[in-house]
């Protein structure tokens, strides 16, 4: 047991340097213009391999947490569809092709992102507030103040283009408010929380984009 215990752990912490090389050789490579364009081209797989890292430490594949896995991709994906088309609810907006395959004009990406971040942010509150509401504002506040950075850097690596003079107060209101209800549910269905990497990987997104909200 104590073995397999110590064997675990080293797992988790190679996985955590893994992860922290990846985003700075992310931030090079997107910093440097001479391999931007390729490391754009590879943004998908990124976020697909850190997600992929990431389940890999998640311990409990039940309905519960598929419940929210699709209820999050969806609810994320539903939303974006009828932003990019109206102009309601973000802004007006619309997604290029640098993040891979579109459903009606958004990356199917932004769904898996939508997951990704609400878990993320989910985990890190779970155990430390017990009031799930307060906890699913904590977690869509969390979400809010990355996006922050990551508006001002998607626009520069062309992943959408905001087709008015500035990004509106409306994004955020919304982006709070969608990650609010993905977070509730997030809350409210039982499956085991406890990952290793969240704080890991959530503050090494926080600080990819920060330093290159700061550069480019």
């Amino acid at each position: 047991m104590e073995n397999s215990t110590l064997f675990n752990f080293e797992k988790s912490q190679v996985a955590k340097v893994f992860i922290t090389i990846l985003h700075v050789v992310g931030l090079f490579g997107l910093y440097w213009e001479k391999s931007r364009s390729l490391f754009q081209l590879i943004t998908p797989f990124h976020l697909l391999l850190v997600t992929g890292i990431l389940l890999y430490f998640h311990c409990d594949f039940n309905k519960g947490f598929f419940g929210f896995l699709f209820f999050s991709f969806f609810l994320g994906m539903i939303t974006e569809i009828i932003g990019v088309n109206t102009g309601m609810l973000f802004g007006d907006y619309s997604y290029s092709g640098v993040l891979g395959i579109k459903a009606f004009g958004v990356p199917l990406m932004i769904g898996l992102n939508w997951f990704l971040l609400v878990y993320l942010t989910g985990g890190i509150f779970q155990k430390m507030i017990k009031n799930d509401f307060i906890a699913a504002a904590s977690g869509a506040a969390l979400m809010v103040l990355l996006d922050l950075s990551l508006e001002k850097v998607a626009v520069a690596l062309d992943f959408w283009q905001w087709h008015q003079a500035s990004i509106p107060v409306s994004n955020f209101v919304t982006w709070f408010l969608v990650a609010f209800i993905i977070q509730v549910v997030y809350r409210k269905l039982s499956f085991e929380k406890d990952n290793k990497l969240n704080l890991v990987v959530f503050f090494n997104l926080l600080a990819f984009f920060t330093v290159l909200a700061m550069i480019l």
